[in-house]
């Protein structure tokens, strides 16, 4: 039986559909074709695996989904054009139909969702922070006066100063890579940004467990999987899908497989279960950005 959750959607979308033509499901059955957006360095949600080969948790999700929307066309065969995505470009292929359906690494916000449509989120990421295992670093306040690298147009400067109470001295850095290497030269004393960032760093250092991920989140966004806004039958399908999987506790074993296992090309294990607001994430799936 399918959660009350999937009922509503279920309802929404066919009411939804019988008011508007569905475009991009007459296009896939017409021709058997789904164009399916991915990234390529974004581990371990979509990357390449080796020899153009794309992997990752939200790519696995996504060939679920295409499953999922080749049984409800009642197609005998889809086949799956991957078409690689950058979070600059990204918008605009799929809102010009160069791709019917993304899930990678994008995060669910306000601004975002006035130019996409979103499926119910898919993961929950985490501001918080890395340093050496024996820094006794272990908080926030702990930073108070260090050294921190931050990177990326979306790092929380002004909130960490807030968390901190006393000024740290932040270091500006271009990508996570950059961050983690002035940590590894001991040029700061912790780096902040999204866990997922951060296991996937320590993930590929010389020395993971000289590393560990700590802290009291400072922010969090959702990830969710995009599509063309207007395409409401297509969306539940999606959602309703992704729902199964939820409830199912298929999702958690995906999890594990790309979060807690060594994954390729090189056996990376991020060592990362599944956090308790993650859990009630797959246990309360809801459609809605966290800003």
């Amino acid at each position: 039986m399918l959660p009350a959750f999937v009922s509503v959607f279920l309802l929404l979308g066919a009411g939804a559909a019988a008011a508007q033509p569905v475009d991009t499901l007459k296009r896939i059955a017409e021709t058997g074709t789904i164009n399916l957006g991915h990234r390529e360095a974004a581990l371990p949600f979509s990357y390449y695996a080796g020899q153009r080969q794309v992997a990752g948790y939200s790519h696995e999700l996504m060939l679920r989904l295409r499953d999922a929307i080749q049984a409800a066309l009642a197609l005998p065969a889809l086949t799956v054009r991957l078409v690689p995505v950058t979070p600059q470009n990204q918008v605009t292929l799929v809102q010009n139909g160069s791709v019917d359906l993304e899930c990678a690494a994008t995060p669910h916000d306000r601004e975002r969702a006035r130019q996409l449509a979103f499926s119910i989120s898919i993961f929950r990421a985490d501001t918080r922070l890395l340093a050496a295992r024996d820094s006794g670093i272990r908080d926030f306040p702990d930073l108070a006066g260090k050294r921190v690298a931050i990177a990326g147009a979306n790092a929380p400067e002004q909130l960490l100063r807030e968390r901190i109470g006393r000024k740290p001295r932040i270091v500006a850095a271009r990508d996570p890579r950059e961050s983690f290497a002035l940590l590894e030269a001991g040029r700061v004393d912790a780096v902040v940004m999204e866990d997922a960032a951060l296991y996937a760093e320590r993930a590929r250092s010389r020395e993971p467990e000289r590393w560990v991920v700590v802290g009291t989140p400072l922010a969090a966004r959702v990830y969710a999987c995009t599509m063309r806004q207007g395409e409401p039958e297509l969306k539940r399908i999606v959602d309703a899908a992704l729902a199964r999987m939820m409830e199912s506790g298929e999702i958690l074993r995906i999890h594990a497989k790309w979060f807690e296992q060594p994954i390729p090309p090189v056996g990376l294990n991020l060592r990362w279960p599944a956090s308790p607001d993650l859990v009630d994430l797959y246990r309360h799936p809801d459609d809605h950005p966290l800003d």
